[in-house]
């Protein structure tokens, strides 16, 4: 029974920490650093906006860690003396593995493709996660955004 409560606490913790992996790369989702910087401001209209998928994170680092717990100690339960230490390290590996897959599934999202034709008549493209399915659209007279790299473009 104490190994059932502590599987359900790491696939809890596991949840909750792939959730709170969610990362915005919306036009108008910033990072706490991006607060209270300069960005350059360019006005344009947009060209087309295609539809993409973002990738997932693909680091494992979460997923990876919280499966493998998660294997681990199902793993753990099976058998015992010699056969449940193999249990435990192909249940880590085996747990280590879908966790990764399920932090890629995750953290996917519904991204377009934005093909800007700015005043000054450049033609910039920029790749943005959609936020609550507001795709922008050819027409659209958008901000185009930028600092250190990185671009955003919003509605104007």
């Amino acid at each position: 029974m104490n190994k059932m409560r502590v599987t359900l606490a790491a696939i809890l913790m596991g949840s909750t920490l792939l959730a709170g992996c969610a990362g915005g790369l919306t036009g108008e989702t910033y990072s706490r650093n991006d607060a209270r910087k300069v960005q350059q401001v360019r006005y344009g209209v947009v060209e087309s906006a295609t539809p993409v998928v973002i990738e997932g994170r693909r680091d494992g680092i979460v997923g990876t860690g919280a499966g493998a717990i998660v294997g681990g100690i199902a793993g753990s339960s099976v058998g015992g003396g010699r056969g449940s230490q193999i249990a435990t390290v192909l249940g880590a590996v085996a747990g280590g593995a879908l966790g990764n897959k399920a932090e890629e599934s995750a953290t996917r999202a519904q991204g377009q493709e934005i093909t800007v034709v700015m005043d000054n008549g450049q033609v910039l493209s920029v790749v943005q996660e959609v936020e609550q399915g507001q795709f922008l659209r050819a027409g659209d007279r958008v901000r185009l955004l930028q600092r250190a790299g990185q671009s955003r473009v919003v509605l104007r």
